[in-house]
């Protein structure tokens, strides 16, 4: 009986030992190796923009000093805004949507009114508001629009910041990706890296 008791033993303690190998050891640095292959490294420590002015991967709203001349582009609206219909700042240590259905009354008004100032500001028809421009997305922080939302509010970043027109749709092709593979999701524009471009071009 102490004699399979020490070979029990024994064999744990080399299975440990070899785990504790492959799981400590082994696996992390291998983990660690694939976060410096290029191209991948950048995504791995947070896809952090250039300067430590955030991250490409989290969307943040900014507030103009003067509402009136506001120079910046705006992300989708966020159900963790302090701000009135949920436009502007979120706050980024909590992610997630309202949890709201499409027929809950109260979102469909938020909706209506997220419209309504989206309009003002930009100074069209409120028809001419896309959809996503009203609509938070899953995570609340998401950084990305649609072009068509992009399009809406480049005449006023141009018109405030006094960058050519034709500067401010240049800057906007530049932050744009297609479809991942060619065929998933639809064209985006990163709002976080839009915003840094036009302040280093002014």
């Amino acid at each position: 009986m102490l004699t399979t008791l020490r070979r029990q033993t024994a064999t744990g303690l080399r299975v440990l030992l070899v785990m504790t190998v492959l799981c400590g050891i082994v696996y992390p640095l291998a983990i660690w190796g694939v976060s410096r292959v290029p191209g991948l490294s950048t995504q791995a420590e947070g896809s952090v923009l250039p300067g430590g002015t955030g991250s490409s991967l989290i969307g943040i709203d900014p507030v103009a000093a003067d509402p009136a001349a506001d120079p910046y582009f705006h992300t989708r609206p966020s159900s963790t805004s302090t701000a009135e219909a949920g436009l502007g700042p979120a706050d980024t240590t909590t992610s997630g949507g309202s949890n709201k259905g499409g027929f809950d009354t109260g979102l469909l008004e938020s909706v209506e009114q997220r419209r309504a100032v989206i309009a003002a500001r930009e100074g069209v028809d409120p028809a001419a508001v896309p959809t996503d421009a009203v609509t938070a997305s899953g995570s609340g922080l998401d950084p990305d629009i649609s072009p068509a939302y992009a399009a809406l509010q480049a005449p006023r970043v141009a018109r405030v910041t006094g960058l050519p027109p034709s500067r401010v749709q240049e800057l906007v092709a530049d932050a744009t990706s297609g479809r991942t593979l060619g065929f998933l999701g639809e064209p985006r524009v990163d709002v976080t890296e839009l915003n840094l471009s036009v302040r280093n071009a002014r």
